[in-house]
């Protein structure tokens, strides 16, 4: 009989997983102490911690070995084939993406936002080589492992399809090859989710193993799932359709909502109807809520919450299935459950208040346990007793679908009962809210063990190759990693992006039952009963990414997926980017096709994100600015940037403007690289657009290096249909600009202008004054002796430059003036052109306290919205 093979683990061998575990749990335990310093340490005891975690792959709080991994990958580069020496990207990946979410690896375990990995494999495809390690602090369930793993053993229809891709856009094939991982996330049941999505184990161990398990829980607890049909025989309930109680707002009698307001002849809701005791009409308005105070026998305690009562019960008998309203067996059996003590563990944790806990415990539930029925609890804790800890995904992934905040598709059931079939249309738990609606659908856990571990083992299976040599998962703050510097290949990452999901409220009700859950002092999130605003959320993306700064190699890339219409939240993110260092190239789109609740129902959703493309400058170029002085060290800039943007970009076979390659962004660039530095912008922005024309290559509006205009002009006589980028007019720069193109065309008087130009400027942000058209043409255009207006020539550019300047300021000075009188009040109303001028004007006075005075007395919409004075009041408010 052969001798087991040693399992090697960051260079220790053991005889087996387990004896490895064993030490690596151990060493972790005596390495705690120091670990709790780092920020967002999660809440749990240490026992708990470490029986969730399988170190040295995964730690449910910071891992100690990241490093060691790390420097074992670099070590292993050297034997990899076809890896290059002088490997560098020059151009963002600028196609937009579009990716489904319907495969096994995506649909295996639901979590609030994930990005598909065949998306995010085209990015590690393009910016990084086989063995590079690609790191992700806001991993959720750690697609970024997946598809750096997806790209060493790909399936078929995926490599195809990617490679069929880069034929068409690079003319080349993708570099297949495992790319390493380090992932992060402040929560510990995201972390959790990571480890299981990318640990490998075996489809056959984990069959036998999972359905053992299962059916020694369903032997125990069937009879908690049976009920009677018309003729007596058994029948397996699969759903429970429950019903919220109401009083009637006129005798304060009992009104079931189901019975009330399901017509089912008509197939719809009622949205009036009669109340069953004194027939005065009612409304959902007019009910109120019916409170009712049981005795809970595990808890020991009487609880008061809301009345719910079985309506429906969805059950089998054999093949078929039928509906029935709950009779008095099944009451019987729900008073019985009710009754009876659970024996093994759930947890009883308080729910804490918060912008999404409130809801449940405005109804009463006000602890984990209280948001499942007596009867899923006691099946979910006997289940979750025997799992070990590569199985316990099985658990989690079927947590949402087990509680009370399932819906009720009460579509589906109309249009079944106008066909009488009999399917299954049970419902389906919100995405992004912690909400129980009124008619709710109490899952058969034992179906849902059966249907979960359908598709995990379908996971199991897709995963193939998998290895846990190829990642590495803390649990840990974004804000401080501990990393070394410059040793990261690549950073893709997917962050809290404002007020659009609060995850460790979302997340609270499973990490109690894991033991360990998440620190949310450090979580990035704009959320009022955490008293964090958008400027706190700013912060701490700021902190975040100048950890990604400091980690990132110099020269190399990284991706930020964007989910969020707010302009004040798009304007934080991207000055939290610069302030950190990188430098924004590209903003391209990604469209998972698929919206979640909030998608759908919240106007400050979007159902398409944005990818923004960033890099760190090199370390010669950083040592070659600080020596360069004055122009050249503009122009030095500059050339850089070009480089580092796409050349061209094709859609829908038409070549599409490259807003990155207007004057006015690069401008906005360059001032932001400077003002990063603490240094003053030495050239306007007259003279730096001269400067363009005079050094760089004009093509359609943007500008390129001389040899990018050469590839634009070949790639674009292929796709000579030009689409312009539309100017949505929302402050005085765009108006200007807005006129500028007007007026280049051909020059006009100020009545045929009038017109389209009011139509243009109806999406003016709030509290921002726009001065009228005459006084704009006044300070930026020239009228000829015919009355029409036209563009300035650069002389005359320079007398409008030094005219509007003036103006500016003494409107800026005006401002100081009335917020410096006592008892002032703030400003409702201002030019933000004005505020620019004079923000400007003391950053290089250094008079960095007026900024600061000023900007916390101006509409706060205006300034979060405004890139440019949002990032002068952030960095001065770091020099007062």
């Amino acid at each position: 009989m052969s001798k087991p093979e040693k399992i090697t683990c960051l260079g220790k061998e053991f005889t087996s997983e387990e004896e490895r575990r064993e030490y690596y749990r151990n060493e972790l335990r005596t390495k705690l102490p120091e670990l709790k310093k780092i920020e967002g340490f999660p809440i749990g005891e240490d026992d708990d911690i470490i029986n969730l975690s399988d170190p040295p792959y995964y730690t449910a709080c910071p891992n100690p070995w990241l490093n060691d991994f790390i420097d074992i990958w670099e070590k292993e580069k050297e034997n990899i084939k076809g890896r290059k020496n002088d490997f560098h990207v020059d151009e963002p990946y600028a196609s937009d993406v579009s990716e489904g979410k319907n495969n096994a690896i995506y649909t295996a375990h639901s979590y609030h936002t994930k990005v598909p990995h065949i998306a995010i494999m085209r990015y590690l495809l393009h910016y990084t080589q086989p063995g590079d390690t690609v790191l992700d602090t806001f991993g959720g369930t750690g697609m970024t492992a997946v598809a750096g793993q997806f790209c060493g053993h790909p399936d078929i229809e995926t490599k195809t399809k990617l490679e069929q891709e880069w034929k068409k856009q690079f003319n080349a094939v993708p570099s297949w090859g495992v790319r390493k991982t380090i992932l992060g996330d402040l929560s510990p049941l995201a972390s959790f989710i990571s480890f299981n999505y990318n640990s490998p184990v075996d489809p056959q161990e984990f069959d036998l193993t999972a359905k053992k398990i299962i059916d020694e829980v369903s032997k125990e607890l069937s009879w908690m799932y049976e009920t009677r049909h018309s003729d007596g025989k058994k029948g397996i309930i699969n759903y429970t359709v429950w019903s919220e109680v109401f009083s009637c707002g006129n005798c304060g009698g009992e009104i079931n909502y189901w019975d009330n307001t399901v017509d089912e002849n008509a197939g719809e809701m009622q949205e009036e109807f009669p109340c069953p005791n004194c027939k005065a009409i009612q409304s959902r308005d007019t009910l109120e809520r019916f409170w009712i105070t049981s005795y809970d026998a595990n808890d020991e305690l009487s609880e008061k919450h809301i009345k719910f009562v079985p309506a429906l019960i969805h059950y089998s008998v054999g093949k078929k299935s039928y509906l029935k309203k709950a009779d008095s067996y099944d009451l019987s059996l729900i008073k019985k459950i009710n009754e009876e003590i659970i024996n093994s563990k759930y947890p009883t944790d308080e729910i804490p208040k918060g912008v999404k806990t409130n809801e449940l415990i405005r109804l009463g539930l006000k602890k984990v346990h209280h948001v499942y029925t007596t009867r899923s609890l006691r099946a979910l804790s006997l289940f979750y007793s025997k799992l070990p800890l590569k199985y316990k995904v099985l658990f989690t992934s079927m947590l949402n679908r087990s509680s009370r905040m399932v819906k009720t598709l009460l579509s589906n059931y109309f249009a079944q009962m106008k066909g009488k079939t009999i399917g299954g249309w049970a419902g389906t738990p919100l995405t992004g809210t912690l909400y129980v609606p009124s008619i709710s659908t109490e899952v058969s856990i034992l179906e849902s063990l059966t249907s979960r571990f359908r598709s995990l083992l379908k996971l199991q299976i897709a995963k193939g190759n998998f290895s846990d040599s190829n990642f590495a998962i803390a649990t840990v703050s974004a804000t401080q990693q501990n990393l070394n510097a410059n040793s990261i290949d690549y950073i893709f990452t997917d962050p809290p992006f404002g007020a659009n999901i609060m995850y460790s409220e979302l997340n609270f009700i499973a990490e109690a039952w894991l033991k360990v859950k998440t620190n949310n002092k450090s979580e990035a999130i704009e959320n009022r009963s955490q008293g964090k605003t958008l400027l706190e959320y700013q912060s701490l993306m700021t902190k975040s990414f100048e950890e990604y700064f400091r980690i990132l190699k110099p020269g190399k890339w990284m991706t930020v997926e964007f989910s969020n219409t707010s302009a004040a939240v798009w304007n934080g993110i991207q000055t939290a980017l610069q302030k950190a260092g990188f430098v924004i190239a590209n903003v391209a789109g990604l469209d998972k096709k698929q919206g979640s609740f909030n998608a759908v129902t919240n106007p400050t959703s979007v159902k398409q994100d944005l990818v923004i493309s960033c890099y760190k400058p090199t370390a010669e170029f950083e040592s070659k600015f600080k020596t360069l002085k004055g122009d050249i060290a503009v122009w030095d800039f500059v050339t850089e940037h070009l480089n580092h943007l796409p050349a061209h970009i094709r859609k829908d076979n038409s070549t599409t403007a490259i807003v990155e390659r207007s004057p006015k962004i690069i401008f906005d660039r360059l001032i932001t690289f400077y003002l990063m530095r603490g240094l003053p912008v030495p050239i306007d922005a007259r003279d730096f657009q001269e400067g363009l024309k005079q050094r760089f290559v004009e093509r359609d509006g943007m500008y390129f290096t001389a040899e990018q205009a050469a590839e634009y002009d070949e790639k674009k006589s292929q796709s000579p249909q030009f689409v312009q980028l539309s100017l949505i007019v929302t402050n005085e720069s765009d108006a200007i600009e807005w006129l500028k193109d007007r007026l280049r065309k051909s020059a006009q008087k100020y009545q045929d202008i009038m017109p389209e130009f009011r139509m243009a400027t109806q999406s003016l942000r709030k509290g921002d004054t726009l001065p009228e058209l005459q006084d704009i043409l006044n300070e930026s255009f020239i009228q000829d002796a015919d009355g029409k207006w036209r563009t300035p020539n650069p002389n005359e550019a320079k007398d409008r430059e030094a005219l509007r300047a003036k103006v500016l300021l003494k409107e800026f000075n005006g401002y100081v003036a009335a917020i410096s009188q006592p008892k002032a009040k703030k400003l409702k109303d201002v030019r933000v052109e004005a505020l620019r001028a004079g923000f400007k004007n003391c950053w290089e006075q250094k008079d960095f306290k007026t900024i600061v005075t000023l900007g916390d007395m101006i509409p706060q919409n205006i300034l979060l919205e405004d890139e440019q004075l949002l990032m002068y009041y952030d960095i001065a408010k770091d020099r007062i």
